[in-house]
């Protein structure tokens, strides 16, 4: 039995390293338990390999881009190999850097393999090791959704972490869901040649976000040639001769699609199978995810738990908030720490990015705010021209009586990037007139957000360049 250790950490995603170190920054050993590799799902299987190859495919699209311009550049055949190779040295060189080398150079940090497993909620198995600790962090994440379809498991599906795995780039693509990841990675394989189908229950795609900027998204990718069905009812999946059918019914009219391969991205669950939760006390909300309170802790004394495993946003950079939220609270129990999450910004890697932070429109009403929004046309930034994404929109939400900015979303070329700044002015409580009176670099997409704040009183179309 091991008594050594202040602090235990069920994975070793971003979350758990965040966890970690905070923890020893505060004077206390930890001890991480691993099943798999080091750095979870964001540097092995997600963001870090998704978003390299969405940025190589991007390459592709704007050499294509450059030729309309008048560069002359040719577009050959993809080297699908060198492309997932250099894949792969991105992923081990932040493996490397960021995981494996915290391991061996921050004293009081060990990392056990294996599988662990709750006895009670003070002990831990793992193997033939038997951990106990008073302060326990359960970080295990996330893991696709596997929908049981009928025949979903007599064909070689896909999913978020093996469609970053192929060996070679198949002809077509069936995707099954409209989230992020059925258009992150839809819009990266249809740049690669591929032809994709996106197949979504809903409405329209994207059903969390904020409607402008989602339905703009999506006949963005109607009009580069994806093809997005709605209102989709999948029925059965059959195996053909070097193809997969969806069998389905659309507003009620029965249809078939084929493809050569099918990828599964209709989300997350939490990965807590056979963990032990019932043996601690720790409770889940109807989905499977473990509840937790604003301290992040479950409802077994002793025990938090942080990232995706709780559900909620579901991205690195929260989760590793929320894991240095739980180590405050276990070893500052009187620091009262909490999160507040309308001021974390978010970002779809679309081709425009979608950026969005703070309330909904619907959300603000409902928080009791008298709301009022600006709509600005990415085509009324001049930065757009010079780049060519004109395409996009960006929304303000605001409150009438005060000014203060409540939630911004946007749809534009660096939308990953400007939404940052957003998320400044909402985490201070900036107003609009705040940043109508911030100046811009001219000519640079961040002054679509000054052009917007303007919009809530000004027709901006009818504004010159630089104008006040």
């Amino acid at each position: 039995m091991s008594h050594g250790d202040d602090l235990v950490i069920l994975g070793s995603g971003s979350t758990a390293f965040a966890a970690a170190l905070r923890a020893r920054s505060l004077g206390a050993n930890v001890l991480m338990v691993e099943k798999s590799l080091p750095g979870g799902t964001c540097v092995n299987w997600g963001c870090v390999p998704s978003k390299t190859l969405i940025h190589s495919a991007l390459f592709r699209h704007e050499a294509q881009l450059g030729r309309e311009n008048g560069l002359g550049t040719a577009v050959s055949s993809i080297d699908f190999a060198a492309l997932t190779a250099h894949k792969d040295r991105v992923v081990q060189h932040l493996r490397q850097t960021k995981y494996l080398d915290l391991l061996s150079t921050v004293p009081g940090l060990t990392l056990h393999k294996g599988t662990g497993r709750f006895l009670d909620r003070n002990t831990i198995q793992v193997d033939d090791r038997t951990i106990h600790s008073d302060r326990i962090l359960i970080a295990t994440g996330g893991l696709p959704h596997i929908i049981e379809f009928p025949g979903i498991h007599e064909v070689d599906f896909l999913t978020s972490r093996t469609a970053l795995l192929l060996k070679k780039l198949p002809e077509s693509m069936l995707i099954i869901g409209g989230g992020v990841i059925a258009l992150e990675l839809g819009q990266m394989y249809h740049r690669l040649g591929i032809k994709v189908t996106v197949l979504e229950h809903g409405p329209r795609v994207l059903p969390a976000v904020e409607a402008e900027p989602a339905v703009e998204l999506q006949q963005i990718l109607i009009d580069a040639g994806m093809e997005i069905v709605l209102n989709v009812s999948i029925c059965s999946v059959q195996k053909g001769d070097g193809s997969t059918t969806v069998h389905a019914e659309v507003l009620g009219e029965r249809r078939e699609y084929s493809a050569e391969r099918l990828l599964l991205a209709v989300g997350t669950v939490p990965a807590t199978a056979d963990i032990g939760l019932e043996e601690a006390g720790v409770e889940t909300d109807a989905r499977g995810f473990i509840r937790v309170d604003d301290r992040m802790r479950t409802t077994a004394t002793g025990v938090w738990a942080a990232g995706d495993v709780i559900g909620g946003m579901m991205i690195a950079p929260v989760g590793a908030r929320e894991g240095i939220v739980a180590v405050d609270n276990m070893l500052k129990p009187d620091g009262g720490c909490t999160i507040d999450y309308l001021s974390i910004p978010m970002a779809i890697f679309t081709d425009p990015e979608l950026g969005m932070v703070g309330y909904r429109e619907e959300e603000a009403r409902k928080a009791g705010f008298t709301v009022i929004t600006s709509i600005l046309p990415v085509r009324e930034i001049p930065k757009a021209h010079i780049t060519g994404g004109t395409a996009g929109l960006i929304k303000m939400i605001a409150d009438k009586e005060s000014g203060r900015l409540l939630g911004v979303h946007l749809l534009c070329h660096r939308g990953a990037e400007l939404i940052n700044e957003a998320a400044l002015a909402i985490r201070l409580r900036a107003t609009i007139g705040d940043l109508v009176d911030t100046l811009h670099v001219y000519p640079s997409m961040g002054e679509g957000l000054r052009l917007c704040a303007q919009g809530f009183s000004l027709d901006v179309s009818r504004l010159s360049c630089c104008a006040e």
